[in-house]
């Protein structure tokens, strides 16, 4: 069983492994191709598979028609915070449940279970009144506030810590005098990395593709990317490599997201499989 577990893998499955990631990268690469040609080219046939000389200049039409710069700085600003307040919030939450005991704990726990099961859209109207009433419409408070918190982060950082931390370390440390902070800082935090990590990663990319909400509750001229990227497409022809050249400018920060967390997420990811 062990020398199955040690044979190099044979041809068959580098020519898979090629296959996969030829069509993951080639939506990509014609991203950029479309992006870089002028629109007539695109309904050439065949169509174009090489690189244009326009990339430069749909770059420059692009912020010039929309306001991407205030489009990006706001969806940093809104994903970031997101990202930071769920990791947080559903870490502690996590810890909490998982290793903590209390009065109505499970009780509590299926409640923000339940909460994963209500559709998005059917508490937009009570939020935009609240939004409203509070007045934060038009401002980015109303896009982050009520994300700060999921049940779905609650729920991944329960499983997670209930598997990652032993309670008899938690014991030996309360008996060394350390309180429930400290123990959450020095031992839950540092075993949580890994999971936190996807979980930041999952919450980033649902926070900066978010675009309904934003849609509802943001003014056109203080936008975030989903929205101008609506805009770029949107008129009675469709100029596609402004469109896909927006899209390009809108998944570099994904892809820095994903090199700077890549080592952690798929070490999370590893781990969970493993433990699977």
């Amino acid at each position: 069983m062990r020398r199955a577990f040690r044979r190099r893998p044979g041809k068959f499955t580098y020519l898979v492994l090629t296959a996969i990631a030829f069509f993951s990268f080639f939506p990509l690469y014609w991203s950029v191709v479309v992006a870089s040609q002028d629109n007539s080219a695109l309904g050439k046939m065949p169509p174009p598979v090489l690189l244009g000389g326009n990339l430069w200049f749909n770059l420059k039409r692009a912020f010039t028609m929309v306001p991407f710069e205030k489009a990006l700085i706001n969806s940093f600003l809104v994903a970031g915070s997101i990202t930071l307040s769920v990791v947080l919030f559903s870490t502690l939450a996590g810890f909490a449940f998982a290793k903590l005991r209390f009065r109505g704990r499970n009780i509590l726990l299926l409640s923000i279970i339940a909460t994963m099961m209500v559709p998005t859209t059917l508490g937009i109207i009570p939020l935009y009144m609240l939004m409203a009433k509070i007045q934060w419409t038009g401002t980015i408070y109303a896009v982050i506030v009520p994300a700060m918190v999921n049940g779905f982060g609650v729920f991944f950082m329960t499983q997670y810590l209930s598997e990652a931390v032993p309670t008899e370390l938690l014991e030996a440390g309360r008996v060394d005098g350390c309180s429930t902070i400290r123990l959450f800082w020095h031992v839950v935090l540092p075993a949580a990395r890994p999971a936190a990590a996807v979980l930041g990663m999952l919450t980033f990319l649902t926070a900066w593709n978010d675009f309904f909400w934003p849609l509802v509750v943001l003014t056109p001229e203080d936008p975030t990317v989903q929205v101008v990227l609506s805009t770029l497409s949107a008129g009675r022809i469709t100029d596609y490599s402004l469109a896909l050249t927006g899209a390009l400018i809108a998944i570099l920060p994904l892809l820095v997201v994903f090199v700077v967390l890549g080592k952690q997420i798929i070490g999370g990811i590893m781990q969970g499989a493993v433990k699977g």
